[in-house]
């Protein structure tokens, strides 16, 4: 079998050093944000990293009637996609798989 060329070993290096638990969100592509974001669904056991609900089965209603979000700080786009990787702004480090509204929950009233 034929050997990687050198520069094709170092970018897929790179990519699994990118890949690590927890990550640096901003270095991440769009792709590698899924792959990270799959990741901790599996560590997390499915379970939202905030609320410890099932993903699959949204954010409970009660946390969404304690913790309403302002529509001017968030628009429709940011709840389509119902899984996010949760992130902080200030280490830059990934943290979890949250629902999108427990992401918004986190960034509005706790500052993350």
């Amino acid at each position: 079998m034929a050997e990687l060329p050198l520069d094709t070993r170092r970018e897929l290096a790179a990519q699994q050093d990118r890949l690590t638990i927890p990550a640096m969100y901003d270095h991440l592509t769009w792709f590698e944000r899924r792959l990270v974001r799959e990741e901790y669904i599996l560590i997390q056991k499915g379970l939202c990293y905030y609320c410890k609900a099932p993903l699959d089965m949204g954010t409970p209603p009660d946390l969404m009637h304690r913790f309403p979000l302002d529509p001017r700080r968030w628009g429709p786009e940011f709840l389509k996609h119902p899984i996010h990787l949760h992130h902080d702004h200030r280490s830059g480090l990934t943290l979890g798989a949250t629902h999108a509204y427990c992401n918004a929950i986190l960034a509005q009233y706790h500052g993350e």
